[in-house]
Formats: C-alpha cells, sequence, structure tokens
C-alpha cells in the first residue's frame, strides 16, 4: 500500500514537473482543447452569432489572462494603484517572454475607480519568468496580506450588480473558495471611520474542508463582520434574531446565489472540463440549483436583491432556472433590467427559446415529446414556457451571458432577483400540528398539495418552508434550550450523516463585568462606549488565550441560532495573552489583525509617529528608543513597558508622503520599542512608504527605493519563502530587552 502510495506521489510531481516546464500557457499538454459535442451544442442553440462562432472558440481555447482586483475598502487602495502604475506597469510594458509580446496591463473598464486590472499574461508566466519576479512577489505580498485579489475579470460582476450598503444584511450560499466574499466584505466597509458596519455577511459551503479556504480567504480583511458557516445551501438552515425584544426571522437584504455548475465558461482555465464536459452535467445539476435558488428567495427580504450566477454558459442551468423560478414566485419576483449598471461590459442578453440535448444527441424541444423513460433525468422546468404571455413578462432578456471574445474573459451567466412579495408557498395561512403550541409564534407551515407538487420534490432536500413573518416551531424549544450558559454558542448537536469535519469549539461571549476587562479596561483606557458584550473568545474553560471582536448584529445571530447552524470561524482577534506583560499592568497585548477595529475606543499608550519612525519600526528588529524622531521618542519615554499603538496620520501638505493612515501594534520595552506586524504587512507599509522589498534568487532581502543599506532584521524577515503553502501567517512575538521571546 506504501509502495504504491510513493509510486503515485512520484508520478504526481513528476506531473507537475512537466506541467511547468512547458511554453506559455501550457500545463495541460496532453488534454487536446477540442470537444465535437461542444461545439454541435453550441452552435445549434444559437448563443454565439453564426459570424463570431469561430471567434468564440478560438478564445475558449486561449489561455485565461492574468487579472487582479485591488481591495477598494481600504483607505491604501490609492497608495497601491499608484504603486501599481509608477513602479510595476512601467517595467511589463514592451516586455516579450516565450515569444510573447506582453501588453501593458490596463483596467477593467467596466470596474470603478480603476480597481481591477487585467493583462494577456498568463499566472504562470508571472510565476515562472525571472523579469517579471519582482512584480510576482508584490502580488503574492500584498494577496497574502489582504491589500489585492487575484481574482477572475467575470468572478468580480455578480457583488457590483447587488448595490451592497453598509447596513446590509448578506448570505452568501455557496460561497467558497471565497473571491466574491471578500468583495461583499469590503463593500460593508466603504467607510473605514467606521469600525462595526451595521451589516454583515454569512458565507456558507457545503464542503467542510473549503469552508476553510474560506476562512483563510476572508481573514486577510480582518472583519469583524463575516461569518463562515458549513450547510448545504439548498436546505440551508433559517436563522432567528432578536428585533427590539421579540424572537424574530432573520430576512436578508442581499443574497448571492452562485450556484455549483458545470464550469464551461472556465475551460480557458480548467483545461480538464474540454474532455469531461457533456449534456449530461447540466440535466444533473439543474435540480440541484433549482433548489439552492428557491431556498435562497425563501430568505430573501421584500426589497432585497438576489443574483443569481454560474460559470455556465448553458441555458439548462442559467434561463431555465430563473424561469422556473419566476413561474414558482407568481410575482413575487421580477427580473431586474441592469444594463446601465456596469457601463462598459460587453454581454449577450438572456434568450427565451432553447432545446435541451441529451449525452448520445438527442434533442428535445419540449416537455411532452420526453418519453417516459427519460423523466427521470429530464425535467419539465428545463424548458421554456409554454405560454406566450408568461414567458414575455418574465423579461429573459434582462439576463446578462459574458463571451470570453467579447472582452477577453471566462465565460459567464448573471441575472438579478427583486423580491416584491413573500412568496406564494409562504403566504398561506398555516396548518397546525397537534403536537405543537397553538401560539401563533411558534405555529409550522406547510406547503399546500398543489405548490408541494410544483417544487418537484424539493421537500426531500429542503427544509420545510416557514411563514415570512412567523416564528418557526423550533423558536420555542430553542428558547427553553439557551437556559444552559447565558452567552455561549456551542456547536450544533451531532447528527447521523456528520462524519466527516473538523470539530469546531464554542464560541462563549464575555460578559461586561468580567475579571479580564478589569486590567484591559485600565490598562488601554478603553472609552465608555467600547462594546464588551461583542467580544468573545473560544474556550469555556482555563485561561483565555485569545479575545476576538465580531459586530453587534453578528452576535445577535449567534446568540439566537448556536443549535441551529455550524459555524466555522467568526470574528477578528483584537488581543492575545501575552503572561509577562502582566507585571507590567496587563496580560493581554493587542493584535495587529484587529487594530483598526479596536483602536479608536483606545485611549492611552498611542504614539503618533512619522514616516521615518515607520520605516525605523518596519526594518529593524528591536531598534532603541533613541532611533526615533524627537517627537515619537518624547512620547515613548512617557509610556510604561508594554502593548502599544503607533499610529501615523498623513499629513495633506505632504503628498510626497503616504495620503492614508497607518496602524500598526507594537512593544515599549525598557529601552527599545518594535512593531508587531505579520512579514507581508511589513511589506506592504514599506512600499507605501516607497522602500521597495524583495527576495532575490539566493533567498536573501534586498531593498530597493531609499538607498539604504538592509537592516538585518528586515533580511531576516525578507529571506522566507514568499510562495511557499504556509499561508498561516503570524504576527512576530514580542521579545525581552535581551532579546528572548517573551512566553505567551
Amino acid at each position: 500500500m506504501g509502495k504504491r502510495s510513493r509510486q503515485r506521489q512520484k508520478n504526481q510531481t513528476s506531473g507537475r514537473d512537466n506541467r511547468d516546464n512547458a511554453g506559455w500557457g501550457a500545463g495541460y499538454a496532453d488534454i487536446v482543447k477540442e470537444n465535437k459535442l461542444f461545439e454541435h451544442y453550441y452552435k445549434k442553440l444559437g448563443l454565439v452569432p453564426d459570424e463570431e462562432f469561430e471567434q468564440f472558440m478560438e478564445a475558449m481555447r486561449e489561455p485565461l489572462p492574468a487579472t487582479i482586483r485591488i481591495t477598494g475598502y481600504k483607505s491604501h487602495a490609492k497608495e497601491i494603484l499608484h504603486c501599481l502604475k509608477d513602479k510595476y506597469f512601467k517595467d511589463i510594458k514592451d516586455l516579450e517572454i516565450d515569444g510573447q509580446t506582453i501588453e501593458a496591463p490596463q483596467p477593467l473598464s467596466w470596474y470603478p475607480d480603476e480597481q481591477a486590472w487585467h493583462t494577456n499574461m498568463s499566472r504562470k508566466i508571472i510565476r515562472k519568468s525571472p523579469l517579471l519576479e519582482k512584480f510576482h512577489q508584490f502580488l503574492v505580498s500584498e494577496t497574502e496580506s489582504g491589500n489585492i485579489s487575484r481574482q477572475e475579470a467575470v468572478s468580480m460582476i455578480p457583488p457590483l450588480l447587488m448595490k451592497i450598503e453598509p447596513h446590509h444584511k448578506i448570505l452568501d450560499m455557496c460561497a467558497a473558495p471565497g473571491s466574491k466574499t471578500t468583495q461583499l466584505i469590503e463593500m460593508l466597509h466603504a467607510d473605514m471611520d467606521v469600525p462595526f458596519p451595521e451589516g454583515f455577511v454569512i458565507a456558507n459551503d457545503v464542503d467542510n474542508k473549503r469552508c476553510y479556504l474560506l476562512v483563510h480567504q476572508a481573514k486577510r480583511l480582518n472583519s469583524p463582520c463575516i461569518m463562515v458557516i458549513n450547510h448545504d445551501a439548498s436546505c440551508i438552515p433559517t436563522l432567528h434574531i432578536t428585533s427590539d425584544g421579540k424572537r424574530d426571522i432573520l430576512f436578508y437584504d442581499r443574497i448571492l446565489c452562485d450556484v455549483p455548475c458545470s464550469g464551461d465558461g472556465t475551460m480557458r482555465k480548467n483545461i480538464d472540463v474540454w474532455k469531461k464536459w457533456t449534456t449530461s452535467n447540466s440535466l444533473h445539476l439543474h435540480g440541484l440549483q433549482l433548489r439552492i435558488a428557491v431556498r435562497g428567495v425563501e430568505q430573501l427580504a421584500v426589497g432585497g436583491r438576489m443574483v443569481y450566477s454560474t460559470c455556465s454558459l448553458n441555458p439548462i442551468e442559467d434561463e431555465a432556472v430563473i424561469a422556473a423560478l419566476l413561474e414558482k414566485s407568481e410575482g413575487s419576483l421580477e427580473l431586474v433590467d441592469a444594463s446601465a449598471d456596469l457601463p462598459g461590459l460587453k454581454w449577450m442578453p438572456g434568450v427565451t427559446s432553447w432545446q435541451l440535448m441529451t449525452k448520445d444527441g438527442t434533442w428535445f424541444s419540449d416537455w411532452s415529446v420526453v418519453p417516459t423513460c427519460r423523466h427521470t433525468q429530464i425535467r419539465p422546468t428545463m424548458f421554456p414556457p409554454k405560454d406566450p404571455e408568461l414567458l414575455a413578462s418574465m423579461h429573459l432578456e434582462r439576463c446578462m451571458r459574458i463571451l470570453p471574445h467579447h472582452q477577453n474573459t471566462g465565460g459567464f451567466f448573471v441575472a438579478v432577483l427583486l423580491k416584491k412579495a413573500p412568496m406564494p408557498w409562504n403566504k398561506r395561512f398555516p396548518k397546525v400540528r397537534k403536537e405543537v403550541s397553538t401560539a401563533p409564534s411558534s405555529s409550522p407551515i406547510t406547503i399546500p398539495e398543489s405548490t408541494a407538487a410544483d417544487m418537484e420534490d424539493e421537500s426531500e432536500t429542503t427544509e420545510e418552508p416557514q411563514a415570512e413573518g412567523e416564528a418557526p416551531k423550533e423558536a420555542a424549544v430553542a428558547q427553553e434550550t439557551s437556559a444552559k450558559q447565558e452567552g455561549v454558542c456551542g456547536p450544533p448537536p451531532n447528527k447521523k450523516m456528520k462524519l466527516f469535519g473538523y470539530k469546531e469549539d464554542p464560541f462563549v461571549f464575555l460578559t461586561e463585568d468580567d475579571p479580564v476587562f478589569t486590567t484591559i479596561q485600565s490598562f488601554y483606557d478603553l472609552s465608555p462606549d467600547f462594546p464588551k458584550l461583542n467580544v468573545l473568545t473560544r474556550t469555556h474553560d482555563g485561561k483565555k488565550r485569545h479575545l476576538y471582536m465580531v459586530s453587534k448584529e453578528l452576535r445577535n445571530v449567534l446568540l439566537n441560532n448556536s443549535e441551529r447552524m455550524k459555524v466555522i470561524n467568526t470574528g477578528v482577534k483584537v488581543w492575545s495573552r501575552n503572561s509577562d506583560g502582566e507585571e507590567f499592568g496587563c496580560a493581554f497585548r493587542l493584535a495587529q489583525e484587529g487594530i483598526y477595529s479596536v483602536q479608536p475606543y483606545i485611549r492611552s499608550r498611542m504614539i503618533t509617529v512619522n514616516v521615518e519612525d515607520v520605516k525605523v519600526l518596519l526594518t529593524q528588529e528591536n531598534p532603541f528608543l533613541s532611533k526615533l524622531q524627537d517627537d515619537a521618542h518624547a512620547q515613548a519615554k512617557k509610556i510604561g513597558m508594554g502593548s502599544i499603538v503607533l499610529k501615523y496620520i498623513p499629513n495633506p501638505n505632504n503628498p510626497s508622503e503616504p495620503q492614508c493612515p497607518i496602524q500598526l501594534c507594537g512593544w515599549r520595552g525598557k529601552t527599545s520599542i518594535r512593531a508587531f506586524v505579520p512579514r507581508n504587512e511589513r511589506f506592504h507599509y514599506l512600499r507605501m512608504l516607497g522602500v521597495e522589498v524583495f527576495r532575490d534568487k539566493q533567498g536573501q532581502g534586498q531593498k530597493h527605493g531609499d538607498g539604504e543599506k538592509e537592516e538585518k532584521g528586515l533580511e531576516e524577515e525578507t529571506g522566507e519563502d514568499l510562495d511557499s503553502k504556509d499561508h498561516d501567517v503570524k504576527e512576530t512575538e514580542p521579545k525581552s530587552e535581551n532579546g528572548d521571546p517573551v512566553k505567551s
């Protein structure tokens, strides 16, 4: 067994090397980019104009160009854009690599404020070309610190169409790996002066392992307004909140329904789709996609928007799902005309007629001609509605299909739905069950037989739909069971089929009189409006190692749904235990992840620094206090030993300096001072200050930009491999005056 495994591993490694050593855009040299069934199917459907079909197929065979998006919610976005334009894009211009002329990066015309860019370079070229080494290291470093996302262009579209505002409650139903989720978080934090926006994002995925990838992506943005949960989107539970002292159902203002799909729009990126593609993929996925969409609109607030999207071009997964959803809604949903929302984006309108083809090449244009033996595979909802008036009223032409050859992107489909009224199966009077209390607040709702038949056995995979505005029967039960430990959100009870996945620690909220606040309050002089109730930890017993914070609204969700949902991760770390700090007055030091959330409430232990101070702090391991400028030095001498905040305030009269605020966690020693900042964030801030940092081929740190010699501390930092797969970037721990690590 072990021998076979080792041999398989050897073969896999060999295959990887062969792909890496191939030419531009290669990687799957053994896969021929031909699929006659695919060409025949899409040619007959007529989704692509006849005169453009060859151009469409040629584009599908070309490698997908690299695209990057600058994190828009941070005030550093303008500084990063300036850095990209002045330092990197100029070097890329007019290069020739592997016989390919590299075009200068250009902004995506339809993405606001030049925050997204594309080039004809593939990811492989960026990764492997020595000429682009500095650019590649910049991308890796800034991606890890959450300032840049390397995201496919079409993937950026759905969040933009959702029109997010900071107070919106958002559900991302199929969120992993999380590129769209990070966009949603950014939009919530549009105003950086508000540390805790009223809105939040609940990001869900059915795959437990992919949830942790989602956590990694979301944590880069250090937001207290994100929660990652692990559920089947087609039966994601109805959540409850407390509103004005009463228990209520949580309805979302915005829902992103980016469903699993056959992915034929990703052939430029996922080369193996060429050989795996058949029409059966769409037929198998249609039912799941519809169930997820139905569950989504059930949880959408009246007046809210749901964006449905796929990376498939197939109408069976696209217009057919939207048409079935609109028909079921009986007027409760409206397909929104989003044509003016993204000026500059080229797209094809949705189609109103299509046919269905089986794997063996048989075509069907109507449900009535489908033989009975195929009824388990082919469903009525896969065909366009027969009624011309009903079809016209749906306005399927408002759907948007993005074709690869129009703007050198992947293929994509997106539709925006507006909820005008409760769904019809949620409006009907509830049937009261005998064993349930007759109180209106705990009465269950069942779908009438006629509606249940229309939903095509969805009741087998979804929760029993609840009446909109009615509290479900579990409400009374949940209130009884909540009499366990107040403020504790434990994991859900074990279920029969829950065989895999990691065991999560419970979320325990601190009370206002928790002893841990006694020293923190006095040491950092927290303002009276500091939301103590929003602080949580992940342990019942023993010493609290880390303290996290969530927004008030997410706390509400957590406390009311601990038995109903499986929470993988939430909150942002704001303090970490440092036992040696007790002798200085507080056992908890500030954490860089949560500094922008907690700093507005801190009224002491703050040092205002200038550009030169920040350079010293980020390039030297443990500089003496005397290395600081006079003003910062004087401030530091007045502060006792322990954790501190280092704050840079931009000077609008000096445009050559960064025009964005910078806040760093630090440690005031006996005679020295230092910054606790993860490696990639150090690089980020130094770049903002005009100090270029990268590693050379020997792995030694190099610095360009200010002409000074490299400090030893920075060499140690940059000596690490930027391409390392270990993405758990940790803060540098404090050291005592003799250089030994402080115990924690």
